[in-house]
């Protein structure tokens, strides 16, 4: 190889990339960054390629194929004051930009949010998904993210995003104010809302939110157990079901176990209508508690004390002044002059000392 070859080949002719990984930029190879002026510059779909003239970013190149010349790096050109028909080899750095869609970018909350729900009160709520974001801007995003690197993937600015979408949920999470139980059927909009809510701030780095999703927003452990008594409740609240359920629920796993045979079967079904009945009786107020209140006491009563009618006989009630059978005044009463004890009309000796009347 003579030296003119060899100082030939040390002058970059061909600048393209293949890309094959997960970067976001990626720095071309250029020796001693010499690039032969007429180079081929060949940008890919979902590429961009940025010249820097000493740190200050000059051209920026879409996808297509491009001969390197002053006409087609003007800012170059005016960096470096070329003029007319620059034909020699010139130093500069050449970055490709990915602008694809980064997707299956995972979310979620590093500890948990602390929200008010107007059912439960103070919860402690997380969350995660996943989200999908791209190079909008590619000058904008170096100039603002990328600086001066050799390469750029998109795990050195997940943790940041991260951040980021974290902050933008929980606050519109906590303006939105919709009660936990009713959150699941919400997530499309709230994933909607989030998207718009955040793309202004993935703009200012010049990147876009192309996706963004809530896959599950979950609480504690105490607050899901919670949950569940009460979903329990509301179901056993029926009893006449929740007793059919039981008996249904003991017929089948007869059916599934034969070698129990009908004794186990109907050991099942009582089980499960004592069960009934017992949390029937215990829901219901005691009778021994409401007995006081409205039965009377179990002993009988004693007979009504009457007096007869010195006419006819007929027995007079306390409260009786006149026969109620032959209209005679009832007799005064007269008492003992022995020992005082009130005498009836046809009594001869007192009852109390037997004093002759």
């Amino acid at each position: 190889m003579g030296l003119f070859s060899f100082i030939k080949g040390q002058f970059i002719e061909v600048i393209e990339w293949t890309d094959n990984t997960n970067e976001i930029v990626h720095q071309f190879p250029v020796y001693d960054k010499a690039i032969k002026m007429g180079a081929r510059l060949t940008v890919r779909e979902s590429q961009a390629a940025i010249f820097l003239n000493e740190g200050q970013i000059a051209d920026v190149f879409g996808p297509g194929t491009y001969t390197l010349s002053t006409q087609n790096m003007p800012v170059l050109t005016a960096l470096k004051s070329w003029k007319y028909a620059f034909n020699s080899p010139f130093k500069a750095d050449v970055y490709f930009v990915n602008t694809r869609n980064f997707t299956d970018q995972k979310w979620g909350t590093t500890n948990p949010i602390i929200m008010r729900d107007p059912e439960f009160g103070a919860i402690r709520m997380r969350g995660f998904g996943s989200y999908a974001f791209r190079v909008q801007d590619p000058a904008l995003f170096l100039k603002e993210i990328f600086g001066t690197q050799s390469s750029f993937g998109s795990d050195q600015i997940g943790g940041y995003l991260k951040s980021v979408i974290v902050s933008g949920v929980s606050d519109l999470i906590g303006e939105a104010k919709i009660p936990i139980m009713d959150i699941a059927v919400q997530y499309d909009e709230l994933s909607s809302a989030l998207r718009t809510k955040l793309e202004p701030i993935f703009n200012g780095m010049g990147l876009s939110l192309s996706g963004f999703f809530i896959e599950n927003i979950s609480l504690p452990e105490e607050v899901e157990k919670m949950i569940d008594r009460k979903s329990s409740m509301s179901i056993a609240g029926n009893l006449d079901q929740y007793m059919k359920f039981q008996a249904a629920e003991s017929l089948r796993d007869a059916a599934i176990n034969p070698d129990s045979g009908l004794a186990g079967a109907g050991a099942s079904l009582g089980a499960g209508m004592a069960m009934g009945q017992m949390f029937n009786q215990a829901m219901k107020p005691s009778a021994d508690a409401v007995e006081p209140q409205s039965a009377a006491p179990s002993h009988s009563a004693s007979p009504v004390d009457t007096e007869p009618c010195a006419q006819c006989g007929h027995g007079l009630k306390a409260s009786e002044k006149f026969c109620p059978e032959c209209g005679t005044p009832r007799p005064e009463k007269k008492f003992c002059t022995e020992c005082g004890g009130s005498l009836s009309s046809t009594m001869k000796f007192c009852p109390s000392c037997g004093n002759k009347v």
